[in-house]
């Protein structure tokens, strides 16, 4: 059996699996399977290769920039960006690549516009740092919200008022914040200084439309949520692993 897997923390609804599962049946790969693997800590990772022997892992929350010092090898989008969500297995060395800005790209391509020129990130983990990267190429500033670190280009949460919202026309949620099943949980924002102008991304799934896009909407800015993001990055998952 040719084993694929997701490393997480808590991986109950996870889109990786369902998505592979289906991809396996109707390419009908009776051979081939993908499995959430939980640990608690990143120390678990080897005993957990050595166990399962997988042809390719996805990684995701919180392991993302805890996995790198595991891998013989980084992709050289992966080491610019400094997180990993794929990992790919050849001979005998484990490779380190990021497919989540390549999803994220592929995601926010048809909605994109020059008003788009300042972003502000909401989050500071692996999956900010990629989105950070996909925007500089579209020549975006970015300014990050955090609630454990602030510096130059970081805010503290309580610092986002509706000065900063005003300023920034491109809003991307990049916490678990509003995940199933905390539906009723959103992000701190002003909400009320949204506007036609804005672009809210979440990059949550799961619920499609969550408290944060639906205030959004409210406030008549545009929004997207991150199922087409996730598609995208585990199809490239998927031809890394096969090339």
């Amino acid at each position: 059996m040719k084993t694929y897997g997701l490393i997480g923390k808590s991986l109950s609804h996870s889109f990786s699996k369902k998505y592979f599962t289906e991809k396996f049946d109707g390419l009908g790969l009776t051979d081939s399977e993908y499995i959430n693997i939980e640990i608690e800590t990143i120390e678990e990772f080897i005993e957990k290769l050595k166990e399962l022997k997988p042809r390719g892992l996805n990684v995701t929350i919180p392991y993302k920039e805890e996995i790198i010092p595991y891998l013989d090898e980084l992709d050289e989008v992966a080491e610019e960006i400094g997180a990993v969500n794929t990992i790919v297995f050849k001979n005998g060395k484990l490779k380190g690549y990021n497919t989540d800005a390549f999803g994220f790209h592929q995601s926010i391509k048809p909605f994109f516009k020059s008003q788009h020129e300042r972003a502000l990130i909401l989050g500071t983990g692996g999956a900010s740092k990629a989105i950070e990267y996909v925007l500089k190429q579209y020549g975006v500033d970015v300014l990050f919200a955090s609630r454990s670190e602030t510096n130059a280009n970081i805010l503290n949460w309580n610092e986002v008022n509706e000065n900063v919202i005003k300023q920034h026309l491109l809003i991307i949620n990049c916490t678990p914040l509003g995940m199933y099943p905390d539906v009723d949980i959103k992000p701190e924002i002003p909400y009320s200084a949204l506007t036609d102008k804005h672009l809210l991304v979440d990059l949550v799934y799961n619920p499609e439309e969550t408290l944060f896009l639906r205030l959004g909407k409210e406030n008549e800015a545009k929004g997207i949520n991150g199922l087409t993001m996730l598609k995208q990055q585990a199809e490239k998952s998927w031809r890394l692993w096969n090339t």
